[in-house]
């Protein structure tokens, strides 16, 4: 798999939050923080207003499975994409970094279906978000004569995100968990009784966010260590009392 450097962090339920959005925010950044160091991986969390960006400068050193596997498994992530992160300049600019994209990630040869999904959260950029989808969707299709448009169901849904500061590229979006970070709905206690049931239960309610400590029934415990013991005995003394018969006989 490829290699990128920076990655965005797509979260859902967050976002409807009120004045108190940043304390489940900063909630979730400590989960990536964590989840990232278990994995081995050096790497920066960075959080801007209405997104959270993983940096990982050592790139070179593991691929993007590394981080997929340790961000797949955090709380609160709905999605998180391998971007590529360009400075705003102007349009002309930024069409030469969507197309170098395209051939960087898929081929010159591509002959898969896409659509652009542009969206310009600076007002300020001279090209609106509808312009930019026909405007760049053109420049593709001259670029890459095998590839072509599927409004409806593409194979490469392109999205350019024209931010304050930088342009946020990527067409890969992985599904994470969902949820609520662990952390941000108080702690609660987990009992293991040994079926099935308590740990999906666990797991269901740390997806809300609940911080679990265990605890494991030791009465079923003891009760099962015994009833081995007793059949272990009781097996010995059989195999004991086949061998004297044989000697006997």
């Amino acid at each position: 798999m490829s290699k990128h450097s920076m990655f965005l962090i797509k979260y859902a339920e967050i976002a409807i939050k009120g004045k108190n959005r940043h304390l489940f925010e900063d909630a979730l950044c400590k989960q990536i923080r964590h989840a990232i160091k278990n994995s081995g991986i050096t790497g920066n969390v960075v959080k801007q207003p209405g997104r959270i960006y993983l940096e990982t400068p050592d790139a070179e050193t593991y691929d993007d499975d590394t981080v997929c596997e340790a961000l797949q498994h955090v709380f609160g992530i709905t999605a998180f994409c391998p971007v590529k992160q360009t400075p705003v300049t102007d349009f002309e600019t930024l069409t030469a970094e969507v197309l170098q994209y395209v051939e960087e990630t898929y081929g010159k040869d591509c002959d898969l279906t896409f659509k652009v999904f542009a969206r310009r959260i600076k007002r300020t950029f001279p090209v609106d978000s509808q312009t930019m989808n026909a405007t760049l969707g053109e420049k593709i299709l001259d670029a890459f004569p095998g590839m072509s448009v599927d409004v409806h169901d593409p194979q490469i849904p392109l999205h350019v995100e024209v931010r304050e500061k930088v342009v946020n590229i990527y067409s890969l979006e992985i599904p994470g968990p969902g949820g609520m970070p662990v952390g941000s709905n108080g702690k609660s206690m987990l009992l293991l009784s040994g079926g099935i049931d308590s740990p999906v239960a666990g797991y269901m309610i740390a997806k809300r966010g609940v911080k679990i400590d265990r605890c494991t029934s030791m009465r079923r415990l003891t009760l099962a260590s015994v009833r081995s013991r007793r059949s272990w005995i009781w097996r010995a003394r059989s195999q004991n009392m086949q061998a004297r018969f044989r000697c006997t006989w």
